[in-house]
């Protein structure tokens, strides 16, 4: 049975998560997505201290903490410095948002919470009225791929094969669950 989006919360990330997320970033599942563990934590200092306007939150599950999300602005990447390696950026509305996530510790690995995670914040942004939601998987990382079909994320068709070898782009579809 799939995990109650119900039991999910957010909070900010604030100086006192630091540790937590940087244990996170050191555990091998994250590691092997994500960069260097003391550079991400130096990206969400800077996302705490509004020097970017990403915003970070950490993932609780019946209010313990079990993952980080961030929410990203698009239309705030939309510029040459990013558009030259990544010119499929141009191609989706300047108001979409990105979301990240990952889950922090293995044993919490295939139990639905990426999924259930991921359904709640969209309905948080989607409530913050944000209609076009991207996630960028690597297509490589299958277990993501599928938690977030499972979240109704779809591949966009006509960015297939053209954002490079390590990003899957996948919007949000509001009917992707509804039952015909």
């Amino acid at each position: 049975m799939p995990l109650d989006p119900a039991r999910i919360g957010f909070s900010p990330v604030g100086e006192k998560h630091y540790p937590l997320l940087l244990a996170w970033l050191n555990e091998p599942h994250v590691r092997e997505w994500w960069g260097d563990p003391d550079e991400e934590i130096g990206f969400i200092r800077e996302m705490v201290e509004g020097r970017d306007t990403t915003r970070p939150f950490i993932i609780t599950l019946d209010g313990e903490p079990v993952g980080y999300i961030q929410v990203w602005f698009l239309g705030h990447h939309q510029n040459e410095e990013w558009t030259k390696d990544n010119p499929w950026l141009l191609e989706l509305p300047q108001e979409a948002v990105g979301v990240d996530l990952s889950i922090g510790h293995a044993d919490k690995l295939s139990q639905g919470i990426g999924s259930a995670a991921l359904t709640a914040f969209v309905a948080y942004l989607r409530g913050l009225g944000h209609e076009t939601i991207i996630i960028d998987p690597d297509p490589a990382n299958a277990r993501a791929v599928r938690a977030y079909a499972k979240a109704g994320f779809r591949p966009v068709p006509q960015l297939e094969g053209r954002t490079g070898a390590e990003a899957l782009i996948m919007q949000f579809d509001p009917k992707a669950n509804e039952i015909p």
